[in-house]
């Protein structure tokens, strides 16, 4: 049985890790890359403790292991994943419900992963339905950003309810969308 719970412990962020590594581009092929999506943004344990407070990480797990995870992320971090300082910048520019973006509160999830034993199983579905739960109190908005090239990402996001807010490409040539979906629908 999975539960969803939040990291709780360092040996929890240590299996978010574990998970992360194997599923980054340079752990797996770009055909499977391609099918299965990838991770983009490698953390170390430092920033992981860190985005983990105030607002805990989401983690599916069996037991102790973790199967799947959502990172909760604050602009407190910012300017420590040089990646996504471009998709902080383009916040301030955004509009939600035809009202900017900053007029909402927001949290971003900063990566979602389901272990490939566990994908098809609605665990995706899962984490983000235990992360607006547990966010809707304090937040308006879950906001994300995903690579065009992530097409599997692209559409579990939108299966889920995510809505597209806007592309851009950044400096380094990457083009993004960032989505976001409303806090106080769970259901």
């Amino acid at each position: 049985m999975i539960d969803y719970t939040f990291a709780k412990t360092e040996e929890d962020l240590k299996k978010i890790l574990a998970l992360q590594v194997v599923n980054l581009p340079g752990s797996i092929s770009p055909q499977e890359a391609l099918e299965q999506g990838f991770l983009t943004v490698v953390h170390d344990l430092d920033l992981l403790q860190d985005m983990n407070s105030p607002y805990p990480h989401t983690v599916a797990k069996v037991g102790e292991e973790v199967v799947g995870f959502a990172l909760s992320m604050t602009e407190e971090v910012k300017t420590r994943i040089p990646v996504l300082v471009p998709f902080f910048e383009r916040i301030q520019q955004l509009k939600w419900a035809g009202q900017p973006v900053t007029n909402f509160r927001y949290i971003l999830m900063g990566q979602v992963c389901v272990a490939k034993d566990y994908r098809g199983q609605g665990v995706f579905l899962g984490l983000y339905r235990k992360m607006q739960e547990r966010m809707s109190p304090h937040f308006d908005l879950i906001l994300t950003e995903i690579s065009e090239r992530n097409t599997r990402s692209m559409r579990a996001h939108e299966k889920v309810g995510f809505v597209e807010i806007a592309r851009y490409e950044a400096p380094d040539g990457e083009r993004w969308v960032v989505v976001g979906i409303d806090c106080s629908f769970v259901g």
